[in-house]
């Protein structure tokens, strides 16, 4: 397994190229190998992405990565909501299967009427009763990678989505530093801040999971309720800077999916980390 980088969706610079026949040659552009599939609004896949993506992605080396639905909700308090939620992550699932993508991202889910313990268990139960369904429907292959969250009344601290990776040692977490340094109201300032998070990941869920976790990352401007707005690398008040991380994965030889979530550079700013984190690599000989 090999690190890989690259956008959740398209930048404006993809254009009027045509989707997918023309991703693989956008991203060689670019010295990309990643792309996240992004169904926030709904699994609406044209049967055009379905016949070709897959050959595509397998001849061009390019990992395969699938956000599911934002309506999502493992910690809703409607039970109904709740488990409606089961077919939508089943939907997205079998959508990742016939892509070819292996990982598909969950948001964590809202706390905002109930304690944070109630919403954890209710999102533990939720993502156990999604496991079981996969498997009893041929998908056990997807990867269900819970995302730490950036608004501050949401589940999705680091903490809450390493304890909802432990419903099944199959999961991996999504960890979006961005969100997680929103949340925090700029708390990622140093490398020594982002080591302290992979060390948390590591010493809870092992070395193999910290390995090939799911790596959201992006700039967002917050206020005091957390994440407002996604930015791009050109913005120089908000962070976090994605330096010290790329020093991090290339000192301990991790091999995680790297997507960008810029707004509208997400592309752009993924080749630039990509490549710093290359230029790590080399220091390192």
């Amino acid at each position: 397994m090999s690190i890989s980088f690259g956008p959740g969706g398209n930048s404006v610079s993809f254009g009027k190229r045509k989707f997918p026949e023309d991703l693989p040659a956008y991203l060689a552009e670019l010295g990309l190998n990643g792309y996240e599939i992004e169904c926030g609004r709904g699994v609406r896949i044209s049967q055009k992405s379905y016949d070709l993506l897959p050959k595509l992605a397998e001849e061009n080396g390019i990992t395969l990565s699938l956000h599911t639905p934002y309506f999502i909700s493992l910690s809703g308090e409607n039970e109904e909501t709740r488990l409606k939620s089961l077919d939508y992550i089943e939907e997205s699932a079998r959508a990742a299967q016939l892509l070819g993508a292996k990982k598909i991202v969950v948001h964590s889910g809202s706390c905002a009427k109930i304690s944070r313990e109630q919403a954890l268990a209710l999102a533990s139960d939720t993502l156990a009763r999604a496991q079981k369904r996969l498997d009893e429907k041929g998908l056990s292959d997807i990867i269900i990678c819970p995302e730490t969250m950036g608004k501050i009344n949401q589940l999705g601290t680091l903490s809450e989505v390493i304890e909802l990776c432990g419903v099944d040692e199959r999961f991996l977490p999504c960890v979006d530093f961005g969100h997680l340094n929103a949340r925090t109201l700029g708390g990622i300032k140093t490398k020594e801040d982002y080591a302290a998070i992979l060390d948390e990941i590591e010493n809870k869920l092992g070395h193999e999971r910290l390995k090939n976790f799911h790596v959201h990352f992006s700039k967002i401007m917050y206020t005091a309720g957390g994440e407002k707005v996604h930015l791009t690398f050109e913005d120089e008040e908000y962070g976090p800077d994605y330096k010290p991380l790329m020093e991090l994965f290339a000192e301990r030889d991790l091999t995680p999916t790297v997507i960008c979530e810029s707004a509208g550079t997400q592309a752009e700013d993924v080749s630039v980390m990509k490549k710093y984190f290359e230029s790590c690599k080399e220091n390192l000989k």
